[in-house]
């Protein structure tokens, strides 16, 4: 076992990472006085994780999409119990979310938190799936996806990823699709379970008033060490270009929604924190409701009083979005696109330039302050290889106005860009 402590000059805090035996990563941010603890168990497995091999395996295998989604919500439930009821017990809150490239398992309390961190070392180390137990969730998780198919925004945005990406996974719901899930089997399940749930894979983020002995004396005595799979996983190659400039459907909405993004290159581990925070910065700067952009769009009509940007990121897609309402969204997109290029070229201005990044600045100061949002830096940093739990500090930190005009040049390319459309059903 070996341990590191991770500091960082600039804002005086660090915390423990300690390899353990197992091949865990834990990491473990100690907060004396604070009464809330908050632990994420979190493995590098994704909606995007669709094909896969191990050194046991002979070649690549590929699985139904929504496969991760499905089995987080099976771990929940043994033999004998439900994980939820353990939790009860304790007093603390439980809960688990799949996203594209991870899946966590965590929980909060305020008393009790080592027997409640067994009750999480012991469950995800668990497994137990049935041809009885996968057929109802199927019918469960089946019942949630068309929830999710019939929600605007949910739709707005895998609209705008199905017309960006022509084979990347991301361009496909978390949870799978109704036809996808129906494929799967409790043996597709533990394949997918003993290739992705095991512990070299794997990151224990722990925040709070905590003891880092007797949290280790936890791991010690409930992990199960086993060798190194030496997992692989790959996502198809993906063309430069987006697949569809525009597309369009119908929901029963009052006014049209939309999502434009801009394919751009995947960004390696190491640097994703960074650019994505510049991204994030950018966006602000082109269209917040400081900005001139929106100013022109809100006094024109053409949105109402919301204008979203976002930063979709990770590994193996990253697109910056701009998204809201207007009756007349291709309008929108034309002067978007020409606010665009005009920037390019004359830039922003330094003052708001200083202020939007000392607000961005300050939004992650606050997080230090936060067990559950120190526990969150910390998975996403183990689970996604960017180095430290600092690293969107630093970079913030570090970004200049040359490094946003390089972002506008290299990132929102307007030719290789997407608009995707909800409109009004049309009354019968």
């Amino acid at each position: 076992m070996t341990r590191e402590i991770i500091g960082n000059e600039r804002t005086g805090e660090n915390y423990v990472r300690i390899k353990h035996d197992s091949g865990l990563e834990i990491l473990i941010w100690k907060m004396p006085g604070f009464s809330l603890k908050h632990a994420i168990f979190g493995t590098r497995y994704g909606s995007v994780n669709t094909t896969f091999k191990t050194e046991d395996d002979t070649d690549f295998v590929t699985v139904p999409e929504g496969i991760a989604h499905y089995l987080e919500h099976k771990l929940f439930e043994n033999e004998d119990t439900d994980v939820f009821d353990l939790y009860a017990q304790t007093g603390a809150f439980g809960n688990a979310y799949t996203t594209f490239d991870k899946t966590c398992y965590l929980f909060s309390c305020t008393d009790n938190f080592i027997p409640s961190l067994k009750i999480l070392l012991k469950f995800v180390q668990e497994p137990y799936f049935t041809e009885e137990t996968v057929a109802k969730e199927q019918g469960i998780i089946g019942q949630e996806i068309k929830m999710y198919d019939d929600t605007p925004d949910w739709r707005v945005f895998f609209g705008l990823l199905e017309c960006i990406y022509h084979r990347n996974p991301v361009r496909i719901n978390t949870a799978g699709t109704v036809e996808s899930i129906a494929q799967i089997t409790p043996e597709l399940l533990y394949r997918c379970y003993y290739s992705f749930y095991d512990l070299h894979n794997m990151t224990l983020a722990i925040a709070g008033d905590v003891d880092e002995e007797e949290i280790l004396k936890a791991c010690d005595e409930l992990l199960v060490r086993k060798d190194d799979k030496k997992l692989i996983s790959v996502v198809p190659e993906e063309p430069e270009e987006v697949a569809k400039h525009y597309a369009e459907e119908s929901l029963e909405i009052a006014v049209p929604m939309f999502s434009y993004g801009f394919k751009s290159k995947p960004v390696a581990d190491e640097e994703l924190s960074a650019e994505s925070a510049l991204g994030e910065i950018t966006l602000s700067l082109l269209a917040d409701e400081t900005s001139p952009l929106y100013k022109e769009l809100y006094d024109s009509g053409l949105i109402n009083s919301q204008l979203y940007t976002e930063m979709f990121s990770g590994n193996g897609f990253f697109v910056p979005i701009i998204s809201g309402e207007s009756r007349s969204p291709k309008t929108v997109r034309e002067l978007v696109d020409k606010e665009i290029e005009r920037r390019k070229t004359v830039g922003f201005e330094k003052e708001r330039f200083e202020n939007i990044k000392k607000a961005y600045y300050g939004n992650l100061i606050k997080t230090l302050g936060n067990a559950e949002g120190l526990a969150t830096l910390m998975i996403n940093a183990g689970l996604g290889h960017t180095g430290s739990a600092f690293a969107s500090i630093d970079a913030v930190a570090k970004i200049s106005m040359d490094d946003v005009m390089r972002f506008l040049s290299e990132r929102l390319d307007t030719a290789n860009s997407s608009l995707f459309v909800i409109n009004p059903k049309e009354a019968v």
